[in-house]
């Protein structure tokens, strides 16, 4: 493998603490892989010195390069502030979905009898997010107006890639937007949808609105799911998904961008949740889902030895807590470095047992 550059995204509070941990794993003493890590320092701070211009620069970069990894950051509520980086990087990058996939923890108990990866697929731009929003009087009363907008490009995106996740998965697409009540907005998706379900006759598709997927999806104990979604309607259904495995803490966060072929041309991963500013200097968070995200980005590198370690790391990571290797959100008692340790203890086993093993296992 040819060396790769990860553009490295650094945050604000416990966000920066669990980056560090996840680049501690990607290390290419672990992995034996030749990644550079080239840094950006997106800390609120930093950001208002700059104008932004940091989180610009990492963008540009993470174009260049293909590969991203954002810590946690800081999104002030004042009005003419720096605002979101997650929505410049979407908009700088040409993110057109963002995914984040629930999986059961070993130990930690589901709601319901949920056990099986459900991955929600949604926009990453567009809809209600960065709606033009205005008021104005109506004699007595006062009516507020927001006009979204949707692309059939952005769409497409969606409906492809959720049916190639769900391939893989060997899932089935579930769900869609309320198309009965919003045939022209939302029913676009569902074209999108239903046209991709043409392409891909063996990949199960059954699409149903989203109240009624809400209702499905919490009582949801069968087969694995890839639910397709508009941009806020993904927003609310991703952290929901994620609660019904019991925590956030097992999921990784990725933002893709295509070219015209629906192969990924960049890839920014990051964990879900936010800074934490009250575990921050405790060592007691839990790096889980940022050490994931790190692991999400290797297969976009190439084939041969990156995906290989993307799975020794995903294993690792999650054996680990199925031994009891847990921080305490997950009801343990290690520490957040501690619990890396372990991690990485067992990517290094991994990783020398399988170059022992060759291809030998494989035959018979």
């Amino acid at each position: 493998m040819e060396q790769r550059t990860l553009v490295v995204m650094e945050g604000d509070q416990t966000g920066q603490e669990l980056l560090e941990e996840a680049l501690r794993v990607l290390d290419p003493d672990i992995t034996g892989l030749p990644i550079a890590f080239e840094r950006y320092d997106l800390s609120l701070e930093h950001r208002r010195r700059t104008r932004n211009q940091v989180v610009f620069d990492a963008a540009e970069a993470t174009l260049r390069h293909g590969f991203g990894l954002k810590a946690a950051t800081i999104t002030p509520e004042g009005a003419g502030d720096v605002g979101s980086p997650n929505a410049l990087l979407r908009e700088a990058i040409g993110g057109k979905v963002i995914i984040r996939t629930g999986r059961r923890l070993s130990g930690v108990r589901p709601l319901g009898g949920i056990h099986a990866p459900i991955s929600v697929v949604r926009m990453a731009v567009d809809d209600a997010y960065n709606a033009r929003e205005y008021r104005e009087d109506d004699g007595d009363d006062e009516l507020a107006w927001r006009v979204e907008r949707i692309s059939r490009r952005t769409c497409r995106a969606v409906a492809e890639f959720s049916f190639q996740q769900a391939r893989r998965m060997h899932a089935t697409v579930f769900g869609g937007p309320k198309w009965t009540v919003s045939p022209v907005y939302e029913g676009m998706l569902k074209e999108e949808l239903d046209a991709a379900a043409e392409r891909h006759p063996d990949v199960r598709y059954r699409p149903i609105l989203i109240d009624a997927l809400y209702a499905a999806l919490v009582s949801h104990s069968g087969d694995a799911l890839v639910v397709p979604a508009l941009n806020r309607d993904g927003d609310c259904l991703s952290d929901m998904v994620l609660q019904l495995f019991g925590s956030i803490a097992g999921a990784e966060s990725q933002l893709l961008a295509f070219g015209d072929d629906f192969r990924a041309s960049a890839v920014m991963a990051e964990a879900p949740h936010g800074t934490a500013p009250t575990l921050q200097g405790k060592n007691v968070a839990n790096p889980l889902a940022m050490i994931l995200a790190g692991a999400s980005v290797l297969p976009y590198m190439g084939d041969g030895q990156a995906p290989v370690a993307s799975r020794a790391i995903y294993e690792s990571a999650l054996e680990a807590i199925g031994d009891g290797v847990r921080t305490a959100d997950l009801g343990g008692g290690a520490a957040m470095d501690e619990f890396t340790d372990e991690v990485i203890k067992r990517v290094r086993t991994k990783l020398d047992v399988w170059s022992a093993l060759g291809e030998s296992t494989l035959r018979y």
